[in-house]
Parts: structure tokens; sequence; C-alpha cells
């Protein structure tokens, strides 16, 4: 039950009548209480029973962050009365829906459709809350109030902001792949086709069995390797959870992954992702020839840094107890604090290198730079030199890292993302997939 203004306002009403009443106010005073309290009474029981009314959901299920998804609710009202009154859509109040609150009107055996939009400012999956209704008597003065259950989900994806990178990137592959318009050669290890030879081609790629067969010059085309496995690794410990900006250090690495899972898969690629700290928080294995890309970006929706250390034991362990024997590109997104590299992934560093290649990439923090240059005042030489000693630290863990044959990318946020890819499409040119 809930009671609406006008009954404030009977009441209030009520009050100045008492005291008009002077002496005999107390005998007033239970006769407006007594009126009012009738009122209410029959105002609750004219009322269609809210309880009664059935809710189905319809609309979006999943939407990139920084989008709207518009979620619709149809109620129908089975009662031989007209059922009218405020219905609240509740969500969490991280999904920012509006309207709040809807005002129907639905007639008896009548069904009404209202419509809630929903603008998530996080990702993961959103859940509906629970849909509380109202039903006015005709007085306007009394509700019988009822909350239903309508279960509905809404899955906010990661933004993929690095997505504007995509297509720069994808002309380099074609360039390498020499399906440019400008004809430039293509570099890789698989042979491709024969071509005529003209000025400037390398006469190492002259075949002189063909040549001997014709009239001109011929040479071989190559081709990037294709068909090469790509696994994604997200360190989803306490590391990933330090905002770089107003966003956490996962997030940038997620982006930074899915520009380079579409590159991947654009090249040819198989691509597979694993989230881990201490155990496997997600992970998506590939079937067959298709793209795993939208797995991977399902996957990604619902993961948060777990404010626990990592386990690089367990992480090496599960890369190399996975279904793939032969050697693969393990694209490592972690932080390069020193001493959780010292400590955790550098001991574990010959188990995995002897058989796979390794790339650790990582997010830097533009801020760590701009104190490094501040010398204003006292304070800023003191955060000054504490900056530079960062820096210096994830220097000289990178150059061990490459010691050990490790591939390192290290930039901030704008650049992390295709600066990743363009190792990738190096690493190709190079024939080392």
């Amino acid at each position: 039950m809930a009671i609406t203004g006008r009954a404030v306002f009977a009441a209030f009403a009520g009050t100045l009548v008492v005291l008009i009443a002077g002496s005999a106010g107390l005998w007033v005073l239970w006769a407006v209480l007594a009126v009012l309290a009738a009122l209410i009474a029959v105002d609750l029981l004219l009322a269609p029973s809210p309880r009664r009314v059935t809710c189905e959901r319809e609309g979006d299920t999943s939407i990139r962050l920084g989008e709207s998804a518009t979620v619709s609710l149809v109620v129908a009202n089975p009662a031989s009365r007209t059922l009218r009154g405020p219905l609240r859509d509740a969500w969490a109040p991280s999904t920012d829906a509006r309207p709040r609150t809807h005002d129907v009107v639905i007639p008896a055996g009548g069904r009404r459709r209202v419509s809630t939009v929903l603008t998530p400012r996080r990702r993961g999956d959103q859940q509906a809350a629970g849909v509380t209704l109202r039903s006015l008597g005709p007085l306007g003065i009394a509700a019988r109030q009822c909350t239903h259950t309508v279960p509905w989900s809404v899955r906010t994806l990661p933004p993929f902001h690095s997505r504007r990178h995509l297509p720069g990137k994808l002309a380099r592959l074609r360039e390498l792949d020499g399906q440019h318009s400008a004809l430039v050669r293509g570099q890789g290890s698989e042979f491709d086709s024969l071509r005529e030879y003209v000025p400037g081609d390398d006469v190492r790629s002259i075949d002189w069995r063909a040549t001997a067969r014709r009239d001109s010059v011929v040479v071989r085309t190559w081709r990037p390797e294709r068909d090469r496995k790509i696994l994604l690794v997200l360190d989803t410990s306490r590391t990933s959870a330090g905002r770089v900006g107003d966003t956490p250090r996962l997030d940038h690495a997620m982006d930074a992954a899915l520009l380079l899972a579409a590159l991947a898969a654009k090249a040819g690629d198989r691509v597979e992702m694993l989230a881990y700290d201490r155990r496997v928080r997600a992970q998506v294995r590939g079937r067959g020839r298709g793209s795993t890309v939208p797995q991977i970006v399902q996957a990604m929706a619902p993961l948060e840094p777990e404010l626990v250390e990592s386990d690089p034991t367990g992480m090496v362990s599960t890369i190399l107890g996975g279904q793939s024997r032969t050697r693969q590109l393990v694209v490592l997104l972690t932080d390069l604090n020193a001493t959780a590299m010292e400590e955790g992934l550098l001991p574990r560093l010959p188990a995995l290198t002897s058989r796979h290649l390794l790339l650790v990439a990582a997010v830097g923090d533009p801020r760590v730079t701009e104190m490094a240059a501040a010398r204003g005042d006292a304070r800023g030489v003191y955060e000054a030199a504490a900056a530079e000693r960062t820096l210096t630290e994830r220097r000289r863990i990178t150059a061990e890292l490459r010691r050990h044959g490790v591939e390192v990318v290290d930039a901030d946020p704008e650049h992390i993302a295709p600066a990743l890819a363009d190792a990738y499409i190096d690493l190709k040119a190079q024939g080392r997939l």
C-alpha cells in the first residue's frame, strides 16, 4: 500500500477543521480520521490489483560502452477495471536508466509498452532489478503496490576505441602481402607465385628453373605466413587495476588486444584468448577457421581486475598445457612492474620461450613521464626523482626481457594499440611467426 500527495493534502485540511472546531476538537479529530481512513480503504478496494499484471521484456541484449540500449517492457492488465499509476523499471545506478518512472494507463484487458534507455558507464552484465507498479484508486489518494521480477540482462562490451587504426594496419598487411596498388613486393617465408622480373627486384628471388623454361627472367613472390596461432594473455591481477588517466590499465590492454585480434584474423591467423591472475578468468579457444573476435569481445566484457597477486607459475603452466603443441606467438598484456617481474615471470621465461615466441605489451603512464621532466620547486624535484627511478626500472626490466629473447612493447594508452599491431606486422615481415 502507498498513499499519495492527495492523502497528505486531505489530512492537512482535516487538521485545519480540527483547529477551527475549538472545544469539540477531539470528537472532530476522530471524525476526520475515520473519514480519511474510510476514503483510503475505499480507494484501495476499488484499485485494480497490480499483482495480476503480467510483464514481458524485449530489446537490446548487448551494446558497446558509450552507446545506449533500449529495453522495452510490455505490461498486460487482465483485470476488469482500468489500471493507472506510476511504473518504475529499476536498473543499477551505473546504467543511467532514463526515464526513472513511467505513468501508465492500461485499460481492462489491455496492454501497454514502455521503453527505458540505458547508457552504462562500465563494462559487464547489467541486470534488471525489478518492475514496481502502483495501482491508484479512483480517488487518487491511495494505491496498491507490487514489485515483479522480470529478468533481463544487457551486456556492455569493450568500446574498442582503437578500431580507427584498423584500416591503416590492414593496408600495411596488404602491402606486406604484395597486394598493394604500388605493387610493393610481399615478404615472408611462404611461396606465393611467379612473375616477371622488374628492375629493383631482389636477385635472390630469381627462379632459375622457371627462367630456363621461358624467354624472360622470372622471380618468386612470397607472402607472410598464414594460419599461425596467436594467444592473447590478459593479466587480471592487482597491477591491472591501476588507473592510467581515468581508465583501468586492464581496459587499455583490452583495447590493444582487440585491435591485434581483428588484425590477425584478417591476416588469416588463429587467435585465442586467456585471462589469468591466480586462476583462469576467461578463455576463448579456436574452433576451425572462423574468426574468434566476437567470442573474445564477449569474454572480455565481464572481466574485472582482481585484487590478488598474479601466479606466473600457474599462468605459464596453463599456456604450455594448452591444446597446441606447435610454436605460437604468446602476447602477454601486463605491467612492467620490476618487483612482480623479477619475482614472478623472469625466472620462468626459459620454459616459455623455449617453445613459443613471447611478446610482452605494457601500458605506460604518461603522467610519470611528465613528472620526470618537472623541476619547478622542491616538491617537483622529489616527484621527478621518483618518476625517473620508475622509468629507469621499466627500462631495466625491458632490457632484461629482451636478453631472454622476448619482444617488448611499452607505450602510453594512446599508442599502445597501434604499437602492438606494428610489432605483430614486423614479426610477420621477418618470417618469425
